[in-house]
């Protein structure tokens, strides 16, 4: 009898067909899994290098430029629980002013001051020629709506502002500036007097580089470690 295998040779050769498909089958089936979790690992790392090179580039921003905020480093203990007797004693010290900004730059509200300090230096116009050149800036920075450092305002007081920037006058922005004034004292003072910067000046350290805050805050994942899932909502 002759061989089967010479008679019928596609069975051998399929069945190595067979075999070939299957090895590759089964070690592309333990492939995939690998195939797929690395970009989605490489995704995650360069997603968190994306947003700590954003963070730097920030912080750099508002304090890697050199300015005369350092010099509050220099300033008394003494001196600086004098700050702390009102906002008005603060602000009417440089350094004290100086050491405010600081820390609203790190809450991101550093317009407030800014526009406060524009109208004090409008304030200070000596000729009407100059009143006009500096109410057009501080209108257009400030006040006007989608301005560059837009401040907030109700509607009266950003309305009758407004109106007034046509003709203006040496009080033009009185009512805005006290909106802001109040603002500040209110609500960024007090977190300021709590703040490391300003406690560290009392206490006689150098205050360094202030921790950045947000004006929102987001979840993490620390917030919800030790929190167990409840299944039963889905029943």
């Amino acid at each position: 009898m002759e061989n089967p295998l010479l008679l019928f040779p596609q069975l051998n050769i399929s069945a190595s067909k067979d075999k070939s498909y299957y090895k590759v089958m089964k070690s592309t089936v333990k492939e995939e899994p690998n195939k797929a979790s690395k970009p989605g690992a490489k995704q995650k790392r360069n997603r968190l290098s994306l947003l700590l090179q954003k963070s730097e580039l920030h912080e750099a921003e508002h304090l890697g430029k050199p300015t005369n905020l350092t010099k509050a480093s220099s300033v008394s203990p003494e001196e600086a629980m004098k700050w702390g007797e009102s906002f008005d004693k603060l602000l009417s010290q440089k350094d004290g002013l100086d050491a405010f900004t600081r820390f609203l730059k790190t809450e991101f509200s550093e317009e407030n001051i800014e526009f406060w300090i524009a109208c004090e230096d409008y304030k200070k116009s000596k000729t009407p020629n100059e009143l006009f050149p500096k109410a057009k800036t501080i209108y257009e920075t400030f006040i006007r709506k989608d301005a560059p450092k837009e401040v907030n305002l109700d509607f009266k007081t950003k309305e009758v502002t407004s109106q007034n920037i046509e003709r203006p006058i040496i009080t033009t922005f009185d009512a805005a500036q006290n909106t802001v004034y109040r603002l500040m004292e209110q609500d960024s003072y007090p977190r300021f007097l709590r703040s490391d910067l300003y406690l560290n000046l009392v206490k006689g350290r150098n205050p360094g580089r202030p921790t950045l805050r947000r004006r929102s805050r987001s979840f993490t994942v620390n917030d919800f470690q030790g929190v167990r899932p409840d299944f039963t909502i889905w029943q």
